[in-house]
C-alpha cells in the first residue's frame, strides 16, 4: 500500500509564498503522475499542477505563471512553489499519485489559507 503525505500548507498573506511537500512510500513514485489538487467546500476539486515522470508539467490557467511544480525521484517527493498567492488560492490542497488508469493514491490534504 502506498502511503502519500502532504506539509507546507499554512496561513499567508495575499503576495506571500508557501512550498507544499507531498512524500510517497513505495517504489513506484518514479514511474507515476504526480499531481496537486484543490478544493473548497464551494467547489469541486480541481487539478492545480501535474508532473509525468519525464518532468513534463500541466497547470490549470488560474496558476500558470505563479505555481510551479517539480519532483525529486531520489526521495520520492514532489513540490509546489506557490508564488504571488492570492485569497482565491484559498483551498485544501491534495497531493496525488497516479502509476495507472486504476491505480492511484490520495494524500489527506494539506490547508492553505490567503488572507487578504
Amino acid at each position: 500500500q502506498v502511503q502519500v503525505v502532504e506539509s507546507g500548507g499554512g496561513l499567508v498573506q495575499a503576495g506571500g509564498s508557501l512550498r507544499l511537500s507531498c512524500v510517497a512510500s513505495g517504489s513506484i513514485f518514479r514511474f507515476s503522475i504526480m499531481g496537486w489538487y484543490r478544493q473548497t467546500p464551494e467547489k469541486q476539486r480541481e487539478l492545480v499542477a501535474a508532473i509525468a515522470p519525464g518532468g513534463s508539467t500541466n497547470y490549470a490557467g488560474s496558476v500558470k505563471g505563479r505555481f510551479t511544480i517539480a519532483r525529486d525521484n531520489a526521495k520520492n517527493t514532489v513540490y509546489l512553489q506557490m508564488n504571488n498567492l492570492i485569497p482565491e488560492d484559498t483551498a485544501l490542497y491534495y497531493c496525488n499519485l497516479r502509476y495507472n488508469s486504476v491505480t492511484e493514491y490520495w494524500g489527506q490534504g494539506t490547508q492553505v489559507t490567503v488572507s487578504s
